[in-house]
């Protein structure tokens, strides 16, 4: 049962390690072609948290966001990889951050073919979040193992 969880794990992290791969190989000095398209994302994401009463820093560079993200995949899904629950944390803020930013679904109209990507890659990544929620649950139930203690030896006369 260990080599299944192992290659689960390995499978369920290469999702991030190859995206975080993906945009480290296209970053470039300008963020690369991600910064590009989350920059309109975020923006839009920004001006409701200010239309809220919530104040962002007005300079963040997305350069900066991606390799905040490169970083936030790359070591949580090796420190999943691992069985680490600190993994699993860093790669849910991941998708709790990146999630209903990048996959806006909700400003689209229903009849716009962009709404249905969108919606399909949202509830992907909510099946992830759940996913590591579950995995977080079972490894904090499962109790440690107890080392055996040795019974007394009766001593012979």
């Amino acid at each position: 049962m260990g080599f299944v969880s192992f290659a689960g794990r390995v499978l369920f992290a290469s999702v991030f390690l190859l995206s975080a791969y993906q945009e480290f190989s296209e970053f470039g000095t300008d963020g690369g072609p991600a910064a590009k398209a989350l920059k309109p994302k975020f923006n839009v994401f920004v001006k409701h948290l200010a239309s809220r009463g919530l104040v962002v820093p007005p300079h963040i560079e997305m350069r900066h966001v991606i390799a905040a993200t490169m970083g936030l995949k790359g070591l949580g899904g090796l420190l999943f990889i691992f069985s680490s629950s600190f993994g699993a944390y860093l790669l849910l803020l991941y998708l709790a951050f990146i999630t209903p930013i990048v996959y806006d679904f909700y400003n689209y109209d229903i009849e716009r073919p962009e709404f249905v990507q969108l919606f399909i890659k949202f509830t992907q990544n909510l099946a992830l979040f759940g996913s590591l929620l579950f995995y977080l649950g079972m490894k904090n139930s499962i109790p440690k193992r107890q080392p055996k203690k040795k019974a007394p030896k009766s001593k012979t006369v």
